[in-house]
């Protein structure tokens, strides 16, 4: 019997979580871009009796993670990819956003459609900010859910002026993660597999915590008091709902984007807290 591989990019909170969830019987193949980050999941899981192997991977470099999806065919048939890796608004320059967020999402994209397994699945974890911005024109759409990753960075739409900080950076590299989300069904689907998107609202991980103690925090604490559920989510409801659309049942979707933000975007709609510009 052919040994099934799960691969999980960002071993932090949300990734680690899906890992438990979705790692049971199956080799898990863990990455990261920090060593520390990295070995402590590869401990924990190791300790609670997963089958656990481990890869640094930076997602901005293309070699990087070819590596990665080298590894990953090596040790079995590839069925899952999870690629949580990303940095917030508060961690870096709008160029790095871009670099890690969105390019790094469309390499993985790129890489992995060469190892999946047919009947695979992927998904990568975008953000609720995908859904704070008006749709853009419909060339800038179709330029960064088609463009070759290699060229997404040279685009217009993220060059100068048109990227003024790294919040909008952040919230145009989130809605390109629902694009590419969609063109990838295609390619993937040619070797029949399946790829979504989760767009996660404000979850209890160190991420955010940091976020949360910054000079934006005041901005993320009226985003839960106004939101209808009125709390943030532990990283295993979002593994729940990974582990639906990585699964058998959602057979019949594909390239879709699941929010899951307790209904911050909502409040936003009606008119309850501001639109970021």
């Amino acid at each position: 019997m052919a040994n099934d591989v799960i691969v999980v990019i960002g071993s932090g909170g949300i990734g680690l979580a899906i890992a438990r969830r979705q790692g049971f019987g199956k080799t898990v193949l863990l990455a990261d871009f920090s060593e520390t980050v990295l070995q402590a999941a590869v401990d924990g899981m190791t300790a609670a009796g997963y089958t656990v192997e481990a890869q640094g991977v930076d997602v901005a470099s293309r070699e990087s993670v070819r590596a990665l999806a080298g590894k990953a065919a090596s040790l079995g048939s590839v069925t899952q990819v999870i690629n949580t890796a990303g940095l917030s608004p508060n961690m870096a320059s709008p160029a790095k956003v871009l670099e890690v967020d969105l390019y790094g999402s469309a390499v993985v994209f790129e890489e992995f459609e060469h190892v999946i397994a047919r009947g695979g699945a992927g998904l990568v974890i975008s953000s609720m900010a995908g859904h704070m911005m008006p749709p853009l024109p419909a060339d800038q759409e179709h330029a960064l859910a088609f463009a070759p990753a290699d060229e997404l960075l040279n685009l217009p739409i993220l060059k100068g002026d048109a990227v003024p900080n790294s919040l909008v950076a952040y919230m145009i590299a989130k809605r390109a993660n629902h694009l590419r989300a969609q063109a990838a069904a295609m390619s993937w689907g040619a070797r029949g597999a399946r790829v979504n998107s989760i767009s996660p609202g404000i979850i209890v991980t160190p991420l955010a915590q940091h976020e949360l103690n910054s000079e934006i925090g005041d901005g993320y604490r009226a985003m839960i008091a106004a939101s209808p559920s009125k709390r943030m989510a532990p990283p295993e409801e979002i593994a729940v709902a990974a582990s639906y659309l990585l699964g058998p049942d959602a057979g019949f979707i594909t390239g879709s984007d699941l929010l899951i933000d307790g209904g911050v975007i909502a409040a936003m709609r009606a008119g309850k807290l501001p639109v970021p510009d």
